[in-house]
């Protein structure tokens, strides 16, 4: 699926990219929902890194990952939209749900974001495995998507299993669940 390009303002910054999903996530985050000042962030599935693009801007120490044959792209996007004074507070790293997990160590992040990563069924087991990994008690997950399958339904029931969810809409087609990590049953 190709992305068109378009130009938002957030976090009083012209960022030209495009994902409708992303940019969902962006607006919660500037509505001031999260603070994310000085907050140690992952964002999963990156794309166009537009989500830990804005948490940066918003103040976030960012790790935006997705897998190798995007990380070119991230960097570029990340090198044209981050003010020369902030390209320290973010990175840009590999990362496949479920593989060299080791390489994140846990306990590392306040918050992980992910922004319509919730659409392959084959990769929901990794993908909970990759959340689970990241997440300590005090980690809050992020992710905007639309539920519109039987199948995401599924993947919700076993989040709900693994972490304390929350829905929020956004609007009535956009919806934010919030998940914090269950600390009495946190089987895989």
């Amino acid at each position: 699926m190709a992305l068109t390009s378009a130009e938002f303002n957030l976090a009083n910054h012209g960022i030209r990219t495009g994902t409708d999903w992303a940019v969902v996530l962006c607006m919660f985050l500037e509505m001031g929902k999260v603070d994310l000042k000085g907050k140690r962030s992952i964002e999963l599935g990156a794309g166009t890194g537009l989500v830990g693009i804005v948490a940066a801007l918003l103040g976030a120490s960012v790790t935006i990952t997705d897998r190798e044959p995007a990380l070119e792209f991230l960097a570029s996007n990340v090198h044209e939209n981050v003010p020369p004074s902030q390209q320290g507070a973010v990175r840009v790293s590999e990362l496949t749900w479920g593989e060299n997990l080791h390489l994140y160590p846990t306990d590392s992040f306040d918050l992980i974001l992910g922004a319509d990563i919730v659409y392959l069924e084959e990769t929901f087991p990794a993908l909970l495995q990759t959340l689970k990994h990241l997440s300590s008690e005090n980690t809050v997950v992020l992710l905007s998507c639309q539920i519109r399958y039987e199948r995401d339904e599924h993947f919700l029931v076993d989040l709900r299993r693994r972490f304390s969810v929350q829905e929020g809409h956004y609007d009535s087609q956009r919806d934010i669940y919030r998940a914090v990590k269950n600390t009495t049953n946190t089987e895989l």
